[in-house]
């Protein structure tokens, strides 16, 4: 079994990406909003897997409970993950030494192909991964039917 990890782009995945991100002097963007909203969790690493039944998709988001998560299905076909991480509360007499670990929230979409049961997804999380099972169509094989040679 091999796993191909890549950069491609990826048609089924609805993100937004800015190649200006951090760039330095580049402030006044009209995503400016929507980035400091959801680059917390922007690269929350997912694994999409389709087995003959099912597409599973699996979020590493530890730290976060399952209250603060929400699984929806929008309008044509787009799985939407979304939730949000609270920063933990600061004591005046704290003194930190490093902060790396993010809070805030966070948002990935994907676009489910034709054959999802979108009405049918399930969600259960455990030990800080999400795990989204979204049911597939079942592909009925059409029938060959024998034609009688005359002649």
């Amino acid at each position: 079994m091999s796993i191909i990890r890549s950069n491609i782009f990826d048609p089924f995945s609805l993100d937004v990406w800015d190649p200006f991100q951090g760039f330095p002097f580049n402030n006044n963007r009209s995503l400016s909003t929507f980035d400091n909203e959801t680059s917390t969790f922007a690269n929350a690493r997912i694994d999409w897997k389709e087995t003959p039944e099912a597409h599973i998709i699996k979020a590493d988001i530890p730290g976060v409970k399952k209250e603060e998560v929400k699984v929806e299905v929008e309008e044509g076909n787009v799985l939407k993950i979304s939730g949000e991480r609270n920063k933990e509360q600061e004591e005046k007499n704290d003194k930190w030494h490093r902060v790396e670990r993010s809070s805030g929230k966070f948002m990935r979409r994907f676009r489910l192909p034709e054959n999802a049961k979108v009405d049918q997804v399930n969600a259960s999380m455990e030990n800080g991964v999400l795990t989204v099972t979204v049911p597939k169509e079942e592909v009925k094989k059409p029938e060959a039917k024998a034609i009688e040679i005359s002649g």
